[in-house]
């Protein structure tokens, strides 16, 4: 696992405490790990990740789906 998604990772642990692994690819949304309530607190976690402001209107919900979408839309180096 990439370093960059560990804060992530913790944060989805923290929010669903049965989870003792979360595979790279596992639909976060669609296995409710990320809720409607909890996702503009996991919007903010980005954004402080990321150093910048993530626009909602310029985003598809699909790059949240996967840890490996993280990573690949929103966490390389």
């Amino acid at each position: 696992m990439d370093d960059a998604i560990k804060p992530v990772v913790d944060w989805l642990r923290e929010r669903n405490p049965a989870i003792e692994e979360i595979p790279e690819d596992l639909d976060l949304i669609e296995n409710r790990l990320i809720d409607s309530l909890a996702f503009m607190e996991f919007i903010l976690l980005l954004e402080d990740l990321i150093g910048r402001e993530l626009h909602l209107d310029e985003i598809d919900v699909n790059q949240f789906r996967t840890l490996r979408s993280l990573t690949d839309h929103f966490l390389k180096r």
